[in-house]
């Protein structure tokens, strides 16, 4: 089984859309894939998906039910594969956590597509649909990795 645990800043937003995309998509595929997701900040520890991600989440028929944010540990490294931040900045505090990546398992979401490039934060553009075919090609694509 392949372990994947999906990180964005607040872990409300991206990462969480990612986490259960990522899940159907694997099972729909018969893959065994485990999902997981976290923040690099501490600011949403405890709250759930952001109501328009939750709400993007259900119009695609897919619940998030019982979510909550959790920041990321040191030890999540030796936990998980693949570990796939949502841009940059979460990339760089990732690496600053896990004190580097021995392993080469931190990657950039999009960097698994043919356009590698940061996926937008929707809590800043309001734009959720957008992320959600970001989300899509990036699960898509890393699936494709790995069947």
């Amino acid at each position: 089984m392949t372990r994947i645990l999906f990180v964005c800043h607040g872990n409300i937003c991206r990462s969480p859309m990612a986490e259960f995309v990522m899940r159907r998509m694997a099972r729909d595929a018969g893959a065994e894939v485990y999902t997981e997701s976290a923040a690099t900040s501490t600011e949403e520890i405890g709250n759930p998906v952001y109501p328009p991600a939750r709400r993007e989440l259900a119009r695609h028929g897919l619940s998030c039910e019982g979510k909550t944010a959790r920041q990321i540990t040191r030890s999540d490294y030796g936990r998980f594969d693949l570990i796939v931040g949502m841009d940059r900045a979460n990339l760089r505090n990732m690496l600053r956590v896990f004190g580097g990546d021995p392993e080469g398992k931190v990657r950039l979401l999009l960097d698994f597509t043919d356009r590698p490039r940061d996926v937008a934060d929707p809590w800043y553009t309001g734009e959720f649909g957008e992320t959600w075919r970001d989300v899509n090609e990036g699960c898509r694509a890393i699936l494709d990795t790995l069947i």
